[in-house]
């Protein structure tokens, strides 16, 4: 019987991490764009410090998760702030590195991922939670050990940022994506959404679009004011 529980462990354990691996896709991209108008020594910080407590926050947010998808326009609220997000880390002028000093260009960016991860991380925790089927020291571990997942995803999108700078505007996309996504996932839109699953793609879509454009303009401009 104890090696029977010891399996279900490590398999519990597999999931989860699994899990994580399948899930930080994006927040790895919201870590990188958060960090790379950084200098290069304080994006090792914001990263580390990012992803170290976004995975405490998600934690504790996989407790209450399930409640708080219940809660009428929540989602509508974080998949503006998504939307906002988005459009703030494509309109940032590169060239403008750690303009808002040494510690308020950190801390900003650590903000800026303990929101994303928080909004992006509702829906997340929900399948965490069901592969951890009640252990929290099961919870703990896996997503503890998918910070160093995190890390390295989100160093690696930098790097990638810094040679393809196409992929920022992917990246910003991406945001713009699960923004819309988590608008119309919102409790008070579902009989809408069920009976239009279109809608589901259409306002993906339409949050991509949103914030690539408006970046754009807004990244334009930066660049135009500090030219004249």
């Amino acid at each position: 019987m104890e090696i029977m529980q010891d399996v279900n462990f490590w398999i519990g354990l597999l999931k989860i991490v699994w899990i994580n691996i399948i899930l930080s896709g994006d927040n790895a991209v919201v870590i990188a764009l958060a960090a790379r108008s950084l200098p290069a020594h304080q994006q090792k910080k914001a990263i580390l410090f990012g992803s170290g407590a976004a995975v405490v926050l998600r934690i504790a947010l996989t407790l209450v998760a399930a409640q708080l998808l219940q809660m009428s326009f929540l989602q509508v609220v974080g998949g503006l702030l998504l939307l906002y997000i988005g459009v703030q880390l494509l309109s940032e002028d590169d060239d403008e590195e750690g303009h808002g000093g040494e510690g308020g260009g950190l801390m900003a960016a650590v903000r800026t991922i303990l929101i994303a991860d928080v909004v992006m991380s509702l829906d997340n925790v929900i399948a965490v939670a069901a592969a951890a089927k009640g252990s929290n020291l099961l919870l703990m571990i896996g997503l503890a050990i998918s910070i160093p997942l995190v890390i390295f995803g989100s160093s690696l999108m930098i790097r990638l940022m810094e040679r393809f700078p196409i992929i920022v505007t992917l990246g910003a996309a991406l945001i713009g994506w699960v923004g819309g996504e988590t608008i119309v996932s919102d409790v008070a839109l579902k009989e809408i959404a069920m009976e239009n699953p279109w809608l589901h793609y259409v306002a993906a879509a339409a949050g991509a679009i949103f914030v690539v454009l408006l970046g754009r303009a807004l990244q334009k401009r930066h660049k135009s004011a500090a030219e004249g």
